[in-house]
């Protein structure tokens, strides 16, 4: 599929345990619960803490808008017997590379009552094999007190290139970051 063929409509990939599903309007309420907890959104860039009221929705209206660059699955494992929202996933794309290929930048986070259990690991697993923005290469990045998260990327297959600083909403200061790629073809 091209760039320019995707929606926002993301595919449903089939994970270990769960599936990685399109976002919708009915997750606001999980979204908030989780992204509400200090812990998830200090890990993050863009989660605010408190989270404010509205940001649910507005971050929901920005993915969920047909122009909008990020696609982002929800962990489903309910038809499964399991939690309808274990966490979220996503690919943001950026602008082509110098040779021109397609690469996105990935980004994740899992509901607390789920980490250390290996839902991560399987949706960052999952996500590559599927290859959904047919990209060439993946960049992530994770904050240095984070291990957890830098051993779920180097599992995967990233490489560490080196380290940054990122802002954190949540902690209104920059943060140390490592960074990491990963080459799909």
């Amino acid at each position: 599929m091209r760039m320019d063929e995707m929606t926002t409509k993301a595919p449903v990939i089939e994970a270990d345990g769960f599936k990685l599903r399109p976002l919708r309007q009915a997750d606001a309420g999980l979204i908030e619960f989780y992204g509400a907890d200090e812990r998830v959104a200090r890990m993050t860039t863009s989660i605010p803490h408190p989270l404010p009221p509205g940001s649910t929705e507005a971050f929901l209206t920005r993915v969920l808008a047909e122009d909008s660059p990020e696609i982002v699955w929800a962990m489903d494992a309910s038809d499964r017997g399991g939690a309808e929202l274990k966490g979220v996933i996503s690919l943001d794309r950026m602008e082509p590379g110098p040779q021109g290929g397609s690469q996105s930048e990935i980004g994740y986070w899992v509901a607390p009552a789920w980490w250390n259990t290996g839902v991560a690991s399987a949706a960052i697993t999952a996500l590559i094999a599927a290859n959904p923005l047919g990209n060439g290469t993946i960049y992530a990045s994770v904050f240095q007190d984070n291990p957890a998260s830098a051993r779920v990327l180097t599992n995967a297959g990233f490489v560490y290139t080196g380290d940054a600083e990122s802002f954190s909403v949540a902690r209104n200061a920059k943060v140390a970051t490592w960074t990491y790629i990963r080459k799909l073809n």
